[in-house]
């Protein structure tokens, strides 16, 4: 009753009496139902098999004080297999029981005995002075790591340069979340974000900035440790070293990195109890104080106070807080349209926005959901999301704007946006002007209904850029479109993003003709057939052991077809692109209708891969016919450009050198990152 009564005393001081009645909330609800192969416990009677390294990159410390059966199992979970080349330290911090006895025959395991008890902090830190990696990581004997968890850990670091502190998701045996990262206030209390939560919750599904992470698996540069003395030894025996360590860290310039994708079970309390009032838990109410002391300056300038909603002090440092929704999940090994957004949320991350996500039609995918929860952002998706008025209602207040993609998505969001995020600027992305593409396609197939539609899209789409606080669009011409038939709406140019791959394969090395686009998207289809059935047959006429390979999800059946014409050959979705585009001697964007920005041209441009194209495929691209591209319209005259330019060398070479300039120059995440800043850094609404 006495502990209850300290824990509830601590938390109405960082979290105030509505989050201390949630977190009672969730600490007594049902454990939530998990699946039995969702959590790894190691068999009790499993052997242990520690890997050797001669040259570790991870050296992991394991301080243990008794409890020889849980360390046991600790050893045992580490048998399992991680790519990452690790060594295996236990200090025994004057255990006892006969802890050091039963490991000393532990194949693997190097085990250092301590004549007195040192503490967590001395333990580690005595550890930390025998490692051999150059990357430590501290883990509790009471824990049982999940398969990859090391891997997620080591390859955070290696990914994240600035990044000095990764750790792992906790979760108690029941399935439950212990913690996602730690909160830490201006008063110096820590709070384990997420406690008691789900897992897979998005707020806690994704990689995220930390105040601190949990020593009971924390990874940490070696030589960062060194030079920072290890753990505060003033700290001793334990409690507030993690986040004091990652204080000093951040003081260095480094940030601490919260992974989800290492999972760690973690039973709390069996080494040290869990009484704030006696015992070892004691320790963190003095600890506290200590921290708050040393780091009192930093704290009360850049920390929360207590009593912050959670949610918003886990993304405080945040520069901007901005929802993005498209239609569906992007998938940017896919479409153009999906690797423009996924670059874009990608520039937002590295401006230091917080980022959440959620597809209208609220249907998960889990490989493109996880390549954004890597990237860091929050992925929202049934059955968490729970429609767009649930998620707006409960957490729009704290949202500085949203980027809401294409005119059917983004306006039943205009509404939500102004009754529960009143201060957010609403961005309405175009994506491309869809009332354009739909008149051109009406125009070529002469469909009086289809034009109808058209015109209905475009009473849509113009109503909304009215409303919009800001309307990107992918062209200078579609602003200058804009800028006629909506004079004073606010409409800015963001374009595709790509990144310079460079000029690949050279002229001689390189053979054959590549088509890239999706076939859910009407242009693409209709260009392909275009193309396999007139301007192909005058190809081969002149380059007759010439191949075009068609690559593209979904293709129809007319297209599927055309893969029984001489030199053709439909691929469909291919998960790595690459080849093709270092392979090909040529790129071929034959479309008819459209608007917007191809992305197709622009991937094989940043490849160094010439395109031949339509007036309409290049149109708004900065490009010019015989200096960047080259331009037909005709089949005929199509056929014949191709053939020209697959057979000359010294023009292939200028075409493919420009191609870069131009995508280095309007298409590179530069370009994108100074649209950003104009949209989102002026002075927000009610600001």
């Amino acid at each position: 009753m006495h502990s209850a009564w300290h824990r509830t005393r601590g938390s109405l001081r960082t979290r105030g009496l509505r989050g201390t009645v949630e977190r009672i909330l969730r600490e007594f609800a049902p454990a939530p139902r998990v699946a039995p192969a969702a959590l790894w416990l190691p068999d009790a009677e499993a052997p242990i098999a520690l890997p050797v390294s001669d040259t570790p990159r991870a050296s992991i410390v394991i301080p243990v004080h008794g409890q020889l059966a849980h360390t046991l199992g600790c050893l045992r979970a580490l048998s399992v297999h991680a790519d990452t080349p690790f060594e295996t330290i236990v200090v025994d911090d004057a255990s006892p029981d006969g802890t050091a006895e039963a490991l000393a025959d532990v194949a693997g395991l190097r085990l250092h005995r301590l004549a007195e008890n040192k503490g967590f902090i001395g333990a580690c830190n005595a550890g930390a002075a025998l490692a051999r990696g150059e990357i430590l990581v501290f883990l509790n004997n009471d824990t049982a790591p999940q398969p990859g968890w090391l891997d997620a850990l080591v390859g955070t670091l290696d990914a994240h340069p600035d990044a000095g502190i990764a750790g792992a998701q906790l979760i108690y045996p029941d399935g439950r979340l212990q913690e996602a990262g730690g909160l830490l206030f201006s008063s110096g209390h820590a709070f384990n974000y997420g406690r008691f939560g789900a897992p897979a919750d998005p707020r806690h599904a994704h990689l995220r900035e930390a105040d601190y992470v949990s020593g009971a698996a924390l990874a940490v540069r070696a030589d960062l440790f060194a030079r920072l003395g290890g753990f505060d030894a003033a700290l001793r025996p334990a409690y507030y070293e993690d986040a004091e360590l990652a204080m000093r860290a951040r003081a260095e310039g480094f940030r601490t990195l919260y992974q989800p994708r290492a999972r760690v079970v973690h039973f709390e309390g069996v080494s040290a109890g869990t009484s704030l009032g006696s015992g070892m838990k004691a320790h963190q109410v003095r600890n506290q104080a200590r921290l708050y002391e040393k780091w009192k300056a930093t704290l009360e300038a850049d920390h929360p106070p207590p009593g912050t909603d959670p949610d918003l002090a886990a993304r405080w440092r945040a520069h901007r807080r901005v929802l993005v929704v498209d239609a569906e999940m992007p998938r940017p090994d896919r479409d153009s349209a999906s690797l423009r957004l996924f670059n874009l949320m990608r520039l937002l991350r590295q401006r230091g926005d917080a980022v959440a996500f959620f597809p209208a039609d609220g249907k998960p995918d889990p490989r493109h959901g996880q390549a954004l929860q890597d990237m860091g952002v929050e992925v929202w998706s049934e059955p968490w999301l729970g429609g767009a008025p649930r998620w707006f209602a409960n957490r729009g207040r704290n949202l500085d704007a949203v980027i809401a993609c294409r005119h059917f998505v983004a306006a039943p969001l205009f509404e939500l946006t102004r009754r529960h995020a009143p201060r957010a600027r609403f961005i309405f992305d175009t994506v491309d002007l869809h009332f354009v593409r739909e008149l051109r396609a009406a125009e070529l197939s002469g469909d009086a209904a289809a034009r109808r539609a058209a015109e209905a899209t475009r009473a849509r789409e113009l109503a909304l850029i009215r409303r919009a606080d800001l309307t990107w669009v992918v062209s200078e011409a579609e602003r200058a479109l804009l800028g006629e038939l909506v004079p004073g709406a606010r409409v800015d140019v963001l374009s595709n993003v790509h990144a310079v791959a460079g000029r690949g394969q050279p002229f001689a090395a390189r053979r054959d003709l590549v088509f890239v686009g999706g076939f859910r998207h009407p242009p693409n289809a209709d260009a392909v057939l275009w193309l396999g059935t007139e301007i192909f047959p005058a190809i081969r006429a002149r380059l007759p052991d010439v191949a075009l390979h068609v690559i593209g999800a979904d293709p129809p059946e007319a297209v599927r077809a055309l893969g029984e014409r001489p030199g053709i050959r439909i691929h469909g979705y291919v998960p790595d692109i690459a080849p093709y585009m270092d392979g090909c001697r040529l790129a071929l964007a034959p479309l008819r209708f459209g608007a917007g920005v191809k992305g197709k041209i622009n991937l094989s441009m940043a490849h160094g891969q010439p395109v031949v194209a339509t007036s309409c495929a290049v149109e708004g691209m900065h490009l010019e016919d015989g200096r960047d591209v080259r331009v037909a319209d005709s089949a005929e005259a199509f056929a014949a450009a191709v053939a020209d330019l697959y057979e000359d060398r010294t023009a292939w070479e200028r075409l493919a050198e420009a191609a870069l300039a131009n995508v280095e120059r309007h298409f590179s995440f530069e370009a994108a990152g100074a649209a950003l800043a104009r949209a989102l850094d002026a002075p927000l609404r009610g600001a």
